[in-house]
């Protein structure tokens, strides 16, 4: 077989839906709502907690609700496109096992090697993210940790080792290493407080609201020091950049297809409902917090809480930092039960070590790489200063989206007859707008995130071309 005959090599749709019948690595035991949960927990956050606050101030203003919804719109493109592949190959691998479907094994495991390094970096820096609330609602209570475990080297004086962010990541591990659906209750009944209280905020926030505040809705636009335009459509736009990455997190469900109950019909679903609750009440909050108090007060670490403080309510804003601890919480849950996913296709496709794609015994679960994930993000979370490092997450995201936006078209056309049991509505535009909007964001990204992206590529090149070429199952005729 040439080079070229071996890297465009690819597993046919049909092959893919022939193996999931056959296949009994999981337990099917995810409903649609459970699935549901797993994106919400993965999408809703920092990014409703933190980043619309915050981006209010630095950039948007009051427009930081614009700023939501045009993120929305790309988001949205993608998680078509996702869901039509999730009810045509529902297999646990998500981009990864659509793009082995289309493009071939050497994109696909660029991809799922990607991925593999996005989803790992989100849980590091989510769990040092929860740490600072967990370490200050301790303080509340007059429990004080030692200085040296409150944090990382490097992010505070005397800071050896983070030690709540390393106990949140591996013990999100060991329970996802017990069973599924235990992991899955305990995450559904995080989300529903979490929703719950989002609702209960903009409710009560509703009645708090001052229009004055949203004038103007655009501010004036100004050219900072660092030369990035600030307000007007210009912040409009920016923000709009920074808080995609608060609108994605649905792909996690994804890699759960084959412990879903009835996966054609649950993961298209599950996908747009998440979506779709997950973008009404950001744009609320969004417009709740800025209607609250002038959106020059939002630039802190927990702006919702102070709106609510700043309004005497601070009862209300207590509530709201113990809301997001779990809410972050949910987050980790979401990315490290995919990362886990990930690296069990990977394996079971023959691409990485056969070690790696053994499930439990007992638990059905992909022990192995969920505790060695929890292992490594724990040490990360643990020693390193995670704040440059999150940034490297973006660039994995969207390059998923690329993927799966560009298989869709390719595949229509290949094959325009394969039933589906969603289809993503007026293809080719829909598809292309995920395409572009994701270029585009790509283009924001810093030299340095580059770089390192380049450096992790060529380790998973290596990699294959050592190993993956010659090992995997479609080089052996399985």
């Amino acid at each position: 077989m040439s080079l070229i005959a071996q890297l465009t090599r690819h597993k046919t749709i049909e092959a893919l839906q022939a193996e999931l019948g056959s296949r009994r690595d999981f337990r099917r035991v995810l409903g649609v709502w459970q699935l549901t949960a797993i994106g919400l927990g993965g999408i809703i956050g920092v990014g409703i907690f933190v980043l619309a606050g915050q981006q209010a101030a630095a950039n948007a203003g009051p427009a930081v609700a614009l700023s939501f919804i045009i993120a929305g719109i790309a988001s949205t493109a993608a998680a078509l496109c996702y869901a039509e592949f999730a009810g045509l190959i529902p297999v646990t691998g998500s981009a990864y096992t659509y793009g082995y479907a289309v493009l071939g094994e050497l994109p696909a495991w660029l991809i799922g090697w990607d991925l593999l390094l996005e989803y790992a970096l989100i849980v590091a820096a989510v769990a040092s993210g929860w740490s600072g609330y967990v370490v200050n609602l301790l303080a509340a209570f007059g429990i004080h940790l030692p200085v040296a475990l409150q944090g990382a080297p490097g992010t505070g004086e005397g800071h050896a080792f983070n030690l709540v962010a390393a106990i949140a990541a591996f013990g999100v591990a060991v329970l996802l290493t017990l069973r599924t659906e235990w992991g899955a209750r305990f995450n559904t009944l995080i989300v529903a407080v979490k929703v719950i209280a989002v609702i209960l905020v903009i409710g009560v926030g509703a009645y708090y609201v001052n229009p004055a505040n949203w004038h103007p809705f655009v501010p004036e636009r100004i050219v900072g020091v660092d030369g990035a335009g600030h307000f007007g459509y210009k912040g409009i736009a920016t923000a709009a950049a920074v808080v995609f990455f608060a609108v994605f997190g649905y792909d996690t469900l994804t890699t759960a297809a084959e412990e879903s109950k009835n996966p054609q019909r649950d993961l298209p679903r599950a996908i747009l409902l998440s979506l779709g609750i997950s973008m009404a009440l950001y744009i609320a909050i969004t417009l709740v917090i800025t209607g609250m108090v002038s959106y020059t007060q939002l630039g802190n670490d927990a702006p919702v809480a102070m709106a609510f403080e700043a309004r005497g309510m601070k009862w209300i804003g207590a509530a709201i930092s113990a809301t997001a601890i779990a809410s972050i919480l949910s987050v980790i849950f979401a990315f490290m039960l995919a990362a886990a996913r990930i690296w069990f296709a990977l394996a079971r496709d023959g691409l990485l070590p056969a070690w790696f794609a053994r499930t439990h015994p007992r638990y059905g679960t992909p022990h192995r790489t969920t505790l060695m994930l929890g292992t490594f993000t724990a040490l990360v979370a643990g020693f390193f200063p995670i704040g440059e490092v999150a940034k490297l997450v973006n660039i994995g995201v969207l390059s998923a989206f690329i993927v799966i936006c560009a298989s869709v078209i390719v595949l229509r056309r290949r094959k325009p007859d394969l039933p589906r049991a969603f289809r993503t509505p007026w293809v080719p535009a829909v598809p292309l707008i995920g395409i572009a909007f994701s270029i585009w964001l790509l283009s924001e990204l810093a030299a340095v995130t580059w770089m390192v992206f380049l450096l992790w590529i060529s380790i998973g090149l290596a990699i294959y071309f050592a190993y993956g070429i010659r090992r995997s199952h479609l080089a052996n005729g399985g």
